[in-house]
Order: structure tokens, then sequence, then C-alpha cells
């Protein structure tokens, strides 16, 4: 007589239908992880990076603690949580445009559509089909909520928190974007991933800013991504040479991950980059008033900061590209409305023009009714 077949139960049933819809959706892995996972570690290790006040102006990360803590604060009635990733490792080295100083550098993440709009959409159909099919109570999440989505992740099995604080994947290197779904219906847990970065700092010795303390952390405040996209005030002088032309985020200690020629032979092209959003030059993006931000950034990341914050970090990146042929775009940027802008107007051509030059123009500092820009005009050369 033939062996029986093993018994699947319910919760087996439900967790392979999730799987399955979860693939089906586009994501290129997806597990199941308890909500009280999470280690000790991991709290405890945001209570110092907090104390430690490396979250910079961040407060709502100081404002969400206990809630990021442990998932059932956020939601008590969960029982199961599915981590979910998406591949959108780049067709080229994104490190090639830093070579090029007339050019822009915009992260990998930010050069197509909002992933949150592009993955908030898939889980809610994901989990409404759950839902119907288990009767159960689902919430997604992506990013925005109050949720250690990394060390749910570790958890989960997706991969591990590298030294660089991202989450690293044997299969897709630092290139996954994270989701989750929370459900009330109790399913089977994967198992969780182990570190596998060993004796490797390349992601520690490529930062441009010194952002890593140590492994494992991360300092906000020095980290160009946080500078170029949370920061509000003028960019602080230490960092802005540094900078070069990264204009939106930094990939760097993402890209030399050696893990990441995984994600090269595993990648399906789901979210396909911009052209005009890979290497834009500086030249035009000088140009752009505020209804031009708007028009060029519709659906990107990159439109939340606003026109005025990230034509600061174009200006810093303009002063860095050694071209004097901008001078006359950046001058024209002296008599912007927001401060921000002239601030940074000053710096570029401070660094463009010779010292003769540069001094007489500074007749306008004395016009000049913002205390930031003057500082700015003080602070260059004499």
């Amino acid at each position: 007589m033939p062996a029986p077949r093993p018994t699947v139960s319910k919760a087996e049933r439900l967790k392979a239908f999730l799987l399955q819809e979860a693939r089906s959706a586009g994501f290129d892995v997806a597990r199941i992880v308890a909500p009280d996972a999470i280690s000790q570690h991991a709290p405890e290790a945001l209570e110092a990076y907090l104390k430690a006040g490396r979250h910079g102006t961040m407060d709502w990360m100081e404002e969400t603690r206990a809630r990021r803590a442990d998932p059932r604060v956020l939601w008590p009635d969960v029982r199961s949580i599915l981590m979910l990733g998406m591949n959108y490792g780049p067709e080229d080295d994104p490190l090639q445009v830093l070579d090029r100083p007339d050019r822009a550098a915009i992260s990998v993440y930010a050069r197509h559509r909002d992933y949150h709009d592009v993955i908030k959409g898939k889980l809610k159909g994901i989990a409404g089909r759950f839902a119907s099919r288990a009767g159960s109570d689902v919430k997604v999440f992506v990013d925005t909520a109050p949720i250690m989505e990394k060390p749910l992740a570790e958890r989960a099995g997706l991969g591990w928190q590298g030294k660089h604080t991202n989450l690293v994947s044997r299969e897709f290197g630092s290139w996954l974007f994270l989701g989750s779904i929370f459900t009330t219906a109790t399913l089977p847990a994967d198992a969780g991933e182990d570190d596998h970065c060993g004796s490797c700092r390349a992601c520690l010795d490529i930062c441009p800013t010194d952002a890593f303390p140590a492994p494992y952390q991360l300092d906000a405040r020095r980290c160009i991504s946080y500078l170029t996209i949370e920061h509000k005030e003028p960019i602080p002088h230490e960092f802005r040479i540094a900078m070069g032309n990264r204009i939106y985020g930094c990939d760097d200690c993402l890209a030399v991950c050696p893990w990441n020629k995984f994600a090269s032979l595993a990648r399906e092209a789901k979210l396909k980059a911009r052209d005009d959003l890979k290497e834009p030059a500086l030249e035009e993006l000088l140009g752009l008033d505020d209804a031009a931000f708007r028009a060029l950034f519709s659906g990107s990341p990159v439109k939340r900061i606003g026109r005025d914050r990230f034509m600061r970090n174009v200006l810093i990146a303009t002063g860095n590209s050694g071209d004097r042929s901008l001078v006359e775009a950046c001058r024209a940027h002296l008599g912007d409305a927001n401060p921000l802008v002239r601030g940074a107007a000053v710096w570029a051509l401070s660094r463009l023009l010779d010292q003769t030059d540069f001094v007489r123009m500074k007749d306008r500092a004395a016009a000049e009714d913002d205390r930031s820009v003057r500082e700015e005009w003080g602070l260059a050369p004499q």
C-alpha cells in the first residue's frame, strides 16, 4: 500500500497560499517571523543610538521608540508577520557617476517610481486576498511605520544586518526593499539568518564622511543620505567637499558589498530606473524652479524633500564640480527667495571663482538680511 500523505495543517496551507501570493506579486523573497522574535539587542542598540544623538533631527525615531521595540505595542493582536523583500539592484555600477563631477548622483532607490507606492499597493493586494482566505485581520507597512524592519527581516531569514546597518542577503546583496504584512493568523515561522560579513570592511572603509563609528553602528549626522534628505538646515561645512556630486542619498556603502554579485545574477527587472534620473546634468538641475522640480520628480521620492532643499544639494555639488561654466547659473541663485539656497550659492561661487573675482561680489553681503547667509559670506575667502 502507498504510504499515507503527510497531514498538512490549516496554518501551513495558509502560509503556502500567502507565500505564493507574494511571489505572484513580484516579491523576490518572503518569510514568516513571530512578532516577539526581535532579540533584546535590537531595542537596546536603538536606545543607545538615540541617547548618543546619532539620529540627528529625526525626532520621530525617539517619539516612537516603544512601538519600534515590540511590534505588539504597535498592534497587540498581531500573531505573525510576513516580511517581504524586492530586489532593486541597479543595472550598472552606481558609483561610476562619482567620476563625472558635471553630473548629479541620485541614489539608486530614487531613480524610479517611489518604492513606498509600488510596494504598498502590492502588499494591500496580497493582504486583502489572504484576509479573505484566512478570515483574519491584516495590516500592511512599508518603511513609514515605527517598525524595526531590518531586525524582523533578519529573524525571518531574509538576510542579516551588515556592518553598514542595512540588510544584506546571500541572494540579493544589499539591494532589497522591505515591506511587511501583520496578521492575527498564527502561521509557522521560518528560521533566521546568521551574519556572513566576516572580516570584510568594504562598506565601512568607503564611507566619504566616516559615518560609521564602529561596525554595525551608524551616526546619521555624518551620513550623506541623512544630510541630503532629512537634514533641513545648511549642510555642515565639514561634509560639503566629501559630498562630491551626491545630491540625493549615497550608495557607496551598499554598492561595494561583495554579496551584490549574487544580486546581479538573481535580479529581474521589476523596477527600471528612469534614464533622465541616472546621471542628470548639474547645469539642467540648476535651472529648475518649483514647478519644473515638481514636474521632473513627479512620482519620485526626491520630490518629498522639496525644491529648496534639493537646490541646496545641487549647489553643493556644483561647488565641487570645478566647472566655471556654471558660475552664472549659481550667481542667479544669490537672489533666491529661500536663504538655504542663497547660502549654498555663496559657497558654490566661493569654490568656482578665483579669490579676486569672488571678493568683488562680497558687497552683496551687506544687503543680506538672513544670518545664515551672512555667515556664509563671512566664511568665504577674504
